[in-house]
C-alpha cells in the first residue's frame, strides 16, 4: 500500500471510505439513504479548499483505502465552507422537515444547511482540525500514524500550534490509536470526545 499526497481523481474514493467507516469505525452504508452525504460533510470539502492537507492510502490496484484530510484554520474553514461549499449542496438537497429514524440522513442534512461549527475555547488552542478513515484491509499497518505524522509536520511548517479531532464515544478503538498518537482529552460530550496535541514541542 502506498501513501501519497492527495489528486483530485481521489475524491470518489475518499467519499466512499468514508462511507465505509463512517458508522463509529464500521460501514454505514445502510445507516444514510445518500451514501454521499458523510463525504460531503467529512471529507471532500477539505481538499477542495486546501489540497496541501490532504493525503491518501492506496492499495495494488491504485484504488484509495484510506485518508486523512485536515485545515490550518478551522473558523476559517467554516467561513469557506459558507461562501463555497454549502450553497450548492444546500440547492440540492432539502432540509429535513422530519426525522426519519430509519436513517441518519437529517443529520448530516441539517450540518449542511446550518453550517459546521468549532467550539473557540478549543480552537484558540488548537485550531487545526482532522478527519482520518482507513479501511480495514489497510489498518493495522502503521499508515494511520504515518497519515497523521505527515498531516502534524505539514501544520507545524505552517506554525499552527496546536490540532484537535472529534472521536465516537463508542469507538473505542479510535481513541485508543489516537491516544497512542499523542492526543489528548480536551472536551467530553454526549456524543463522544474532543481530542487535541500541541504541535509546538519537537
Amino acid at each position: 500500500m502506498r501513501l501519497r499526497p492527495f489528486a483530485t481523481c481521489d475524491l470518489p474514493g475518499m467519499s466512499r471510505v468514508c462511507l465505509l467507516t463512517g458508522d463509529a469505525g464500521a460501514d454505514a452504508t445502510p445507516v444514510y439513504r445518500d451514501p454521499d452525504l458523510l463525504g460531503h460533510v467529512y471529507a471532500t470539502p477539505y481538499p477542495v479548499a486546501d489540497p496541501g492537507l490532504t493525503w491518501v492510502v492506496t492499495d495494488g490496484s491504485g484504488a484509495v483505502v484510506g485518508y486523512v484530510v485536515g485545515t490550518a484554520d478551522s473558523q476559517g474553514f467554516a467561513r469557506w465552507q459558507e461562501q463555497h461549499w454549502w450553497p450548492a449542496l444546500r440547492e440540492r438537497l432539502p432540509r429535513p422537515e422530519d426525522v426519519d429514524h430509519a436513517t441518519r440522513d437529517h443529520e448530516l442534512l441539517r450540518v449542511v444547511h446550518d453550517g459546521a461549527t468549532y467550539d473557540p475555547a478549543v480552537t484558540d488552542r488548537y485550531p487545526a482540525h482532522l478527519h482520518i478513515d482507513l479501511l480495514p484491509a489497510a489498518q493495522g499497518r502503521g499508515l494511520g500514524r504515518a497519515l497523521i505524522t505527515t498531516l502534524r509536520d505539514a501544520l507545524r511548517e505552517r506554525g499552527v500550534p496546536g490540532l484537535h479531532l472529534g472521536v465516537s464515544g463508542g469507538n473505542t478503538g479510535a481513541i485508543a490509536f489516537y491516544e497512542r498518537v499523542g492526543f489528548t482529552v480536551v472536551e467530553r460530550h454526549p456524543w463522544g470526545l474532543t481530542l487535541g496535541t500541541d504541535l509546538r514541542g519537537s
